[in-house]
């Protein structure tokens, strides 16, 4: 797995190589100090997974999330912060992020977080989906979810659950192609344009709890 930094803390991204380059499956490409320069390594490097920060000078984690998704970068974004707030971490999550960790995180946890994310699953943490179910905004209308299938509840789930396409294909015994197909569906559905928006809107309705 071919991995970014971006930290605006040069002692931050330090610490991080250094854990990150003992792991044999995982190779640290490049670093960037704010989210200007990570937007620019993303698109030289086209690395796998970045870890991001969200509070940088300059451009900050959330707006380069949402520069990358208009880049149309596939790399996965793993949040790595020291804010809990959930003022960042639902924004984060809204612009494209695959996962949020603090960076208080065990080594070891982060290197499998980092797995989990290039695996295609979404890392929901407790304490994100409560910041998530807390949240001042209203909830999205369930009027949607009615008219999602049974078949379509369940690979809902299943995506909440941070589970990959071919995780959910082995659950229920359906083909990789069906599965694809009802995640279409459930984003058309719901009107959602990739599945952590759908994860979130499972935690926040009850689908997924």
């Amino acid at each position: 797995m071919r991995v970014l930094l971006v930290d605006d803390h040069q002692v931050v991204r330090r610490g991080l190589r250094t854990f990150l380059e003992v792991q044999g499956d995982i190779e640290v490409v490049g670093e960037a100090g704010d989210g200007d320069e990570g937007v620019a390594r993303a698109e030289e490097l086209r690395p796998d997974v970045i870890l991001m920060d969200v509070k940088m000078p300059g451009t900050d984690g959330i707006e380069a999330l949402r520069m990358l998704r208009a880049a149309g970068n596939p790399a996965r974004v793993l949040i790595v912060t020291s804010f809990t707030e959930q003022r960042t971490v639902v924004p984060a999550l809204r612009a494209g992020a695959a996962g949020y960790v603090y960076k208080d995180v065990d080594p070891v946890a982060l290197a499998d977080a980092i797995r989990s994310v290039h695996a295609g699953h979404v890392l929901l943490q407790p304490e994100v989906a409560e910041a998530l179910l807390t949240e001042d905004n209203p909830a999205p209308a369930h009027g949607r979810g009615s008219t999602l299938t049974d078949r379509e509840r369940e690979v809902l789930a299943l995506i909440a659950d941070g589970r990959s396409n071919r995780e959910i294909a082995r659950a229920l015994v359906l083909s990789e192609k069906t599965v694809k197909t009802h995640v279409s569906n459930i984003l058309m559905k719901l009107d959602l344009s990739d599945r952590t928006q759908a994860a979130l809107w499972a935690v926040r309705t009850g689908i997924h709890s």
